[in-house]
């Protein structure tokens, strides 16, 4: 924003979907606001595992793309993890089979199919790959510096319409996750709780996900600084906020199955978020705004906002800029 007040876009949302497309906004030279109704500790994202994988998140003819340049962002940025939250983690993604991915899955350096007795824990076929593992209060942090040293605002703002953002600028962009079910209004956005368990780390050094994306249930761990992230849960249109201590115990269990010394670690916290799926996929479309002005769209991503956030902000920054 120029020192006259004048703004060329307000991006409503502030977790990694809404930053990510805001810092391609402003590097492009827009003088660029993001509101958000949360601190960027509060939203969503932070809540978040978080490993590259397209995981449950439509639509498929676009996710490829999306996924593989958001990857190679964070091949880039895990050259600086303390700064940037991003490292390479080796892992197993079992139950998984090379042939039932994308052809974006042709793209990932390393990945490959595991004989039945290299997979852990009650499974015969699994995946072995090396990928980005975020650690998201750091990588948010990272994000907002970034858009602000690009000369962006962020400001802690609640909308209740997006009028309010359109009257301030001639560009809207709507990364409101859940929200954009009562703001756009659209009611094919929905709820998928997912609840996770923070416990000491006991030496676990690698990732594990073992995710039926027809089941309520998952089982995966994450090696985080100074934690390890338990998971986890898919309860569609569940929108309890509190940690169901049932729940956690079963997830413990789950990931004690893989892993018998995560049963004695430490319980350090319990995380639960809401992630915004959105029947028909991830919505990135532009329509006119009275008076001249744009209104883009870019929200629906479920629990893979971290998986698609920089290809989907590529093409948020086509559709207000041009290519």
């Amino acid at each position: 924003m120029d020192s006259d007040g004048v703004v060329d876009g307000v991006v409503v949302g502030g977790g990694v979907v809404g930053l990510t497309a805001a810092i391609r906004l402003a590097e492009r030279g827009l003088r660029v606001r993001v509101w958000s109704r949360d601190a960027v500790t509060g939203t969503t994202s932070a809540v978040a595992g978080a490993l590259w994988w397209p995981y449950r998140i439509e639509p498929a003819a676009e996710v490829g793309a999306w996924s593989l340049a958001s990857l190679r962002v964070y091949e880039g940025l895990a050259a600086d993890p303390a700064a940037t939250g991003v490292r390479l983690v080796a892992g197993v993604h079992a139950d998984t089979l090379l042939s039932g991915l994308g052809a974006w899955a042709g793209e990932v350096a390393g990945l490959r199919p595991l004989a039945a007795e290299e997979v852990p824990g009650p499974y015969e076929v699994g995946l072995a790959a090396r990928l980005p593992l975020i650690d998201m209060p750091v990588h948010l942090a990272w994000l907002r510096a970034r858009f602000e040293a690009a000369g962006g605002v962020v400001e802690h703002r609640a909308v209740t319409d997006l009028r309010e953002a359109a009257a301030v600028a001639p560009v809207v962009v709507n990364c409101t996750g859940l929200a954009a079910r009562d703001l756009v209004p659209d009611p094919g956005v929905r709820a998928v709780r997912g609840q996770l368990v923070l416990v000491e780390n006991p030496g676990v050094d690698t990732w594990f996900t073992a995710a039926d994306g027809a089941s309520s249930e998952t089982t995966y761990f994450f090696p985080q600084p100074g934690r390890l992230i338990l998971g986890g849960t898919a309860q569609e249109d569940d929108e309890r906020s509190a940690p169901d201590p049932s729940t956690a115990a079963a997830i413990v269990a789950r990931c004690a199955r893989i892993r018998p010394e995560i049963a004695r670690a430490r319980v350090l916290g319990h995380r639960v978020g809401l992630r915004p799926t959105r029947a028909g996929g991830v919505r990135i479309e532009s329509e006119p705004l009275p008076g001249g002005g744009l209104l883009v769209h870019d929200y629906g991503h479920g629990g893979a906002g971290v998986t698609v956030a920089w290809g989907c902000a590529d093409r948020v920054a086509e559709l207000v800029c041009g290519s």
